[in-house]
């Protein structure tokens, strides 16, 4: 369980040390209170850990692509028609 929101761990890399997150047992329940007791907190974010056990699962990495690099074609112009799109 993360301390912030996907976008706050966007805007603050881990190198801020801003939010913490909880590792702990599989949950049981819906019983949030029930495993934090057990969970252990973290300071700082996930992403570290996150990148080794990727790292782990397979250490091959693969060069970023520059934005507008022509690699990908875009569908339409920002910001896009599904922005407009009402439920």
């Amino acid at each position: 369980m993360a301390g912030s929101g996907h976008i706050a761990g966007v805007v603050n890399p881990p190198s801020k040390q801003k939010y913490q997150y909880w590792t702990g047992p599989r949950p049981r329940s819906a019983n949030l209170d029930g495993w934090l007791k057990k969970a252990k907190e973290h300071p700082g974010s996930w992403w570290p850990d996150w990148l080794a056990w990727l790292q782990r699962l397979d250490p091959t990495e693969v060069p970023a692509r520059m934005p507008g690099d022509g690699a990908l074609t875009p569908i339409e112009d920002a910001p896009g028609s599904y922005v407009k799109v009402q439920a």
